[in-house]
Order: structure tokens, then sequence, then C-alpha cells
């Protein structure tokens, strides 16, 4: 069963979630900017702003045109039916047990020398890519 409406509750919540990431992506970006390594708080506040606008390209997806959604948005933002908040948790749940192989393996290639900015975000990347295809997957299956 869909949920095609927010109730104002939810529409207040959702609100005031968006101003508190915004506030602390800021607040973090600038203090990243001013005292963090090389170029790392504006990679932050670009990252930061791309996701932030894909969540709000996402829910207003949802609200304004809830027929063309996919799986993904209806899940993400608990508007699916029970089949959407399936998949979801089940992809979720690969992602958590495959991210401690994964966080493993990104430790020892740093404790071998491997540049930790280039670990890191491969490690962030991968984490993305298995959950983006743990998802299709399950998904298709389902």
């Amino acid at each position: 069963m869909w949920t095609d409406a927010y109730t104002s509750k939810q529409k207040a919540l959702a609100l005031g979630l968006v101003l508190v990431g915004l506030t602390a992506l800021i607040a973090t970006g600038l203090l990243l900017q001013e005292y963090g390594p090389g170029n790392m708080g504006t990679g932050l506040l670009t990252g930061g702003a791309v996701g932030l606008a894909a969540a709000l390209v996402g829910l207003w997806r949802i609200t304004r045109r809830p027929d063309s959604t996919t799986s993904f948005e209806r899940a993400w933002t608990q508007t699916g039916d029970e089949r959407d908040d399936a998949v979801l948790t089940r992809s979720l749940a690969v992602l958590g047990l495959l991210s401690f192989p994964l966080t493993a393996v990104a430790a020892i290639a740093i404790g071998l020398g491997a540049a930790v900015e280039m670990v890191l975000a491969l490690l962030l990347i991968t984490e993305i890519l298995v959950g983006a295809v743990a998802f299709a997957v399950i998904n298709r299956k389902s």
C-alpha cells in the first residue's frame, strides 16, 4: 500500500532534518576549508551539495509525480509499499555485511603504504557501488 501524502508532522520533520543537515554541512565544510588539509572543505561542500540536491529531487518527485518514481525513491522516502521497504532493507543488510571486509581491506592497504586519500575515496565508491548493485539485484529478483 503506497503512502501518497505526508502529514504535516512528517513535512515539518523533513524540513527540520534538511535544515539541520544543511547547517551541519556548511559548518563542517567551512571548518575544513579553514583548518583542513588541501581542498578538503571544498570537496565536502561540493559532495554535500550534490547529495542534498539529489535527496531534494527525489523528495520532489515522490510528492509531485508518485506514479513515475522508482522503487528506490519510494523506499528511501518511506512512501513505498511493503515490497519497496523489504528490498531496501535487504540491500542495506548486504551493504552492512560487506562493509566490514571492505573496510578491513582499506585498513590493510593504508597499513601497507597506500595513499590514504585514494584508499578512502575508493572505499566510499566501492560501498556506493555495492549498495546500488545489491538494490538492483534484489529488486530484480523479488
